[in-house]
């Protein structure tokens, strides 16, 4: 596990009824709780585990506009806004700082790449900027390298994913959500072809409607009701520093590390572009919309066989609402970090700023990413299921994108006028979702 998430204590009375069920006590789902009850709309988030267990607690901490897919632009500037004033909304710390974020560039190749990206961020008005090689030289004395240039956004920020989703859980609470944890929802109430309520390990809550936001989970979960979203977990490893003196500011990261500093003086630490994808029997269901993403970014994914693929061979894909379902057998994602490929990050990252060669390691810790075909997550209706909005699928941007996803999921699911246009993020755009599930 990660550092100690900031403690939650969930609600004991499960409610009888709420306008609006969120499934998931990640950022997205608590984001979406929290914009609902401020708006005075009953609402009661169920969590199988705890609040920010799963990724949003392993996440790196970036919030960040600069080099997001053109769609989910509008989706960053939301959650930046948000993220700016999201301290006083909570009353409650989330470590946030716009400090900056840099891409620094090894070759001219990664300088024309960002380029190209700039004629998308500039319609925004987004403050990003190309860095010469002195520019680098000037902005970063403790690189020994020479840097053939860099992207830089000075209006990107870092928090801290462990008090920030808790934070937010509580002042949701405040707001007047139900917030359950240790409380599985096992599936969806039908009646007359539409949502009309979820049944948890506790009992049944009726409502209007529902957001799943269960991120890894998310697959499984619409399986059992016959919707097949193509989805799959990516391990990421990470550490922690101890505190470090004399290093940047900002979120920096090159083709092979990444770092930010952390609110307690040390510094989160990555591999940039070695994340693992193991080989389960997804990998081979999912092969054909995986497989134009993986011929792009096969330099970036490590393949690997373990023991995963016997657990999720074993794990029922099909479960009754009286039956005990996968997500009460595993109440927590808490998969190893790969001691190489941090190892890597390590070595990388001092040969390129020696003062991390005193770095002595705080803690580590592995996370499990829920990535799409096109690393662009879902946030809309299901048409299969009405009265269900789906967010998921956030492919390692969801921490920075949560304010605005949030929003965005319980705008949809009340029917306000959405923050953004949604459709770029519809399910509809793989065909695989207009199946039945295997």
């Amino acid at each position: 596990m990660p550092a100690a998430v900031d403690p939650f204590q969930g609600d004991e009375a499960l409610p009888a009824r709420a306008a609006v069920v969120v499934i998931g006590g990640g950022v997205i789902g608590v984001m979406a709780a929290l914009t609902l009850a401020e708006r005075g709309i009953s609402v009661a988030l169920v969590e199988k585990g705890r609040i920010a267990g799963e990724q949003s607690s392993r996440n790196w901490g970036w919030c960040r506009k600069m080099g997001r897919d053109p769609a989910e632009l509008p989706l960053s500037l939301e959650s930046l806004r948000q993220w700016e004033g999201m301290e006083a909304r909570l009353e409650a710390p989330t470590g946030y700082r716009r400090a900056g974020v840099v891409y620094l560039h090894e070759t001219p190749r990664h300088t024309a790449a960002h380029e190209a990206w700039l004629e998308h961020a500039r319609q925004w008005q987004i403050d990003a900027r190309l860095l010469t090689p002195d520019q680098v030289a000037e902005m970063f004395p403790q690189t020994t390298r020479r840097w053939a240039g860099g992207l830089h956004t000075p209006s990107d920020g870092r928090a801290e994913p462990f008090m920030a989703v808790p934070a937010m859980a509580t002042a949701a609470r405040r707001a007047g959500a139900v917030i359950l944890t240790d409380c599985a929802v096992r599936g969806l109430d039908m009646t007359g072809g539409r949502v009309v309520g979820v049944v948890t390990e506790r009992g049944r809550i009726a409502c209007d409607s529902v957001i799943l936001a269960a991120g890894a989970w998310s697959r499984l979960f619409l399986g059992n009701h016959g919707v097949d979203f193509p989805q799959l977990k990516i391990l990421g490893s990470v550490l922690r520093t101890e505190k470090l003196e004399g290093l940047p500011e900002m979120a920096v990261g090159a083709s092979d590390w990444a770092f930010r500093k952390r609110r307690d003086g040390g510094y989160t630490v990555a591999q940039r572009g070695a994340s693992v994808a193991e080989i389960v029997p997804d990998s081979f269901r999912l092969m054909g919309d995986f497989l134009p993403s993986l011929r792009k970014q096969w330099h970036e994914l490590r393949l690997r066989v373990g023991g995963r693929f016997l657990e999720e061979w074993r794990m029922p894909r099909r479960w009754s609402m009286d039956e005990v379902t996968p997500f009460e057998r595993v109440r927590v994602l808490d998969p190893a970090p790969v001691p190489g490929i941090l190892a890597e990050a390590q070595a990388n990252l001092a040969r390129d700023f020696p003062a991390f060669k005193a770095m002595r390691v705080a803690d580590s810790w592995g996370g499990l990413i829920d990535a799409t075909p096109d690393a662009v997550p879902v946030i809309g209706p299901v048409a299969a299921l009405p009265g269900l909005v789906l967010a998921s699928g956030f492919s390692g941007h969801g921490f920075g994108l949560g304010p605005g996803a949030g929003r965005l999921a319980a705008e949809l699911a009340i029917g306000a006028p959405p923050v953004v246009d949604p459709a770029p993020f519809r399910l509809e755009r793989f065909a695989r979702s207009t199946r039945r599930a295997a």
